[in-house]
C-alpha cells in the first residue's frame, strides 16, 4: 500500500470517554460490506467511471500530443475552472514543487502552471498584466459547460489574448473541456474553432482528478500520470478483489469519521499533512468530504490544516478547545533530510547556547520531531487521531491517497444514507445567483 493507516488513537483504550468502544466501531464497519459490494457492482457495470480510471492507459496517450504542443509553444499555462475543476489539478502540481514560484524540479523546461479558481478582477487584471500571452495557453474547464466563474474567466482571457495576438491566433492558445451535448462552452469553442476535449458527464467534478481534468496538466508540468494511476489501483484493487471492511483502510476511515460523529459528537474532521506538496491536497480533500456528505443534516465539517504551521495557529484551540473533533495526520518519514545546521553556529557562544540543542540536526529532523510530538499531544489531550504514514510522497503515493480519500468519502456517505454525487443546495445558489442577472 502507498501508506499505512495507524487507527490505535480512536479508540477508548488511548483516549478514555472521549474514544469510540470497540463494539460500536465495529457495528459500523460491518455496515460498510454492502457499500463495498456496490462498488465492485459498479465497477463492474461501468456505472461509475471513477474505479475504471486506475486502469486505463489510452487516453493518457491521445493526450499526450497535447501535452507536446503546449510543452513547445508556451511558457505559461492558465488553468480556468473553479471547485473540482481545479482543485484536483493543483493538487497534482503541488509534486512538481511550484509552491514558491519556482521551475517544476520534474522537467525544467516544462510550462508553469497558475490556477485561477476565483474571478476576482484584480487578480486576474494583474495576471494577465504580468503574462507574455503570446507565450500563454489555457485550458478551460468545466463539466457542465456552463459554470458562470468559468465561462467569464474565459471570456476575459479570450479577450485579452486576441487584443495581443489576433483572435485567428487566439484559438490555438485554448484547450476546452466540458462534457458532450450542448452547453455555452461548447458552443463558444466550437464557434471558436478551439480544441475541445470531452469530460465524462458520469465523473463529477470533485471525483474527476485522475481523468483528463486532474492529468492534463499535471502532465504538463512533467507528472508521471501512469504511476499516479497505479498508485491509485493499488487503494482500489483489492476492494474489487473481495477485501473485508477491515482490510480495507477507505472503509475502516469512512466508519470511524460515521461512528465518532453518531456516538460521540464529534462534528468536525481535521486532515493535516505535514508537507508543503499536500497543502493542496488538504483544500481538494475539503470540498470532497463536504460536498459529498453535507446533506440532509447529516455530514461533518472538514478543516483544512497545515503541519508544522498550524502548530502555531491552530493548536491551542485543538487541543484546549471543543472535543467535538477527529484528526488526521499524514506524516512522512523526512528525518535526515534537508540542511544540516552548522554546529558553529548552533553551539556555546550564541545566545548562551539556547540553540545547541540544534547543532548538526537537519531541518528535516526538526519537521519529523515536530509531528510526532503533534501526534502524541493530541491523544494525551483525549483527542481522536488517525495517521497516514508515507515513506516518501511522488506519484504512486499521491495517487494511492486521492483514491482512499475518495473511496473513503463514498463510503461514508452510504452510511449516513446520502447521495455522494449530488449537491442539490450549490445548485440552488447558482440559479439565485444567474436570476440576479436576468432581472437586471
Amino acid at each position: 500500500m502507498p501508506y499505512e493507516q495507524c487507527i490505535e488513537g480512536c479508540f477508548s483504550e488511548a483516549l478514555g470517554e472521549n474514544g469510540l468502544d470497540r463494539a460500536e466501531y465495529d457495528s459500523v464497519l460491518a455496515r460498510t460490506a454492502d457499500a463495498l459490494a456496490d462498488l465492485r457492482s459498479r465497477h463492474e457495470d461501468g456505472s461509475l467511471p471513477l474505479l475504471n480510471l486506475p486502469a486505463e492507459r489510452d487516453d493518457l496517450d491521445s493526450l499526450a500530443p497535447i501535452v507536446k504542443r503546449y510543452g513547445e509553444t508556451f511558457s505559461q499555462v492558465v488553468v480556468l475552472g473553479t471547485g473540482g475543476s481545479s482543485l484536483g489539478a493543483k493538487t497534482l502540481y503541488g509534486l512538481a514543487g511550484d509552491a514558491f514560484g519556482v521551475a517544476p524540479p520534474y522537467d525544467p523546461k516544462a510550462p508553469r502552471l497558475h490556477f485561477m479558481d476565483n474571478i476576482d478582477p484584480h487578480s486576474f487584471s494583474h495576471l494577465l498584466q504580468a503574462l507574455d500571452l503570446a507565450r500563454t495557453g489555457f485550458l478551460v474547464v468545466s463539466k457542465s459547460g456552463s459554470t458562470p466563474e468559468t465561462l467569464t474567466q474565459f471570456l476575459t482571457c479570450f479577450e485579452a489574448v486576441s487584443r495581443d495576438v489576433g483572435e485567428k491566433k487566439a484559438t490555438a492558445h485554448f484547450t476546452l473541456i466540458a462534457e458532450p451535448g450542448s452547453n455555452p462552452l461548447r458552443g463558444l469553442g466550437k464557434a471558436l474553432g478551439m480544441e475541445i476535449l470531452d469530460h465524462d458527464p458520469q465523473l463529477g467534478g470533485r471525483f474527476s482528478v485522475l481523468s483528463l481534468v486532474g492529468v492534463l496538466p499535471a502532465m504538463m508540468a512533467g507528472v508521471d500520470a501512469v504511476s499516479l494511476r497505479q498508485g491509485a489501483a493499488a487503494v482500489l484493487d483489492p476492494i474489487l478483489e473481495g477485501a473485508r471492511p477491515q482490510d480495507c483502510p477507505p472503509a475502516v476511515g469512512a466508519a470511524l469519521a460515521v461512528a465518532l460523529a453518531q456516538t460521540r459528537g464529534v462534528s468536525m474532521t481535521v486532515l493535516m499533512p505535514y508537507l508543503d506538496r499536500l497543502d493542496s491536497f488538504a483544500l481538494w480533500f475539503r470540498q470532497l468530504w463536504a460536498e459529498s456528505l453535507g446533506k440532509g443534516g447529516q455530514g461533518t465539517t472538514p478543516i483544512k490544516a497545515l503541519g508544522a504551521v498550524d502548530q502555531h495557529s491552530q493548536l491551542q484551540l485543538y487541543l484546549d478547545g471543543p472535543a467535538d473533533k477527529m484528526f488526521t495526520l499524514i506524516l512522512s518519514e523526512v528525518a535526515g533530510s534537508g540542511a544540516r545546521m552548522d554546529p558553529a553556529l548552533a553551539k556555546d557562544g550564541y545566545l548562551d547556547g539556547a540553540l545547541a540543542w540544534l547543532a548538526g540536526h537537519t531541518m528535516g529532523d526538526l519537521l519529523a520531531a515536530e509531528q510526532q510530538a503533534t501526534a502524541e499531544t493530541l491523544v494525551r489531550h483525549h483527542r481522536p487521531l488517525r495517521v497516514l504514514d508515507i515513506k516518501r510522497l511522488d506519484e504512486w503515493v499521491l495517487g494511492g491517497l486521492l483514491m482512499h480519500f475518495m473511496i473513503e468519502t463514498i463510503i461514508a456517505a452510504h452510511l449516513l444514507g446520502v447521495d455522494a454525487f449530488d449537491q442539490p443546495a450549490v445548485e440552488e445558489s447558482k440559479v439565485l445567483a444567474r436570476a440576479s442577472f436576468e432581472m437586471d
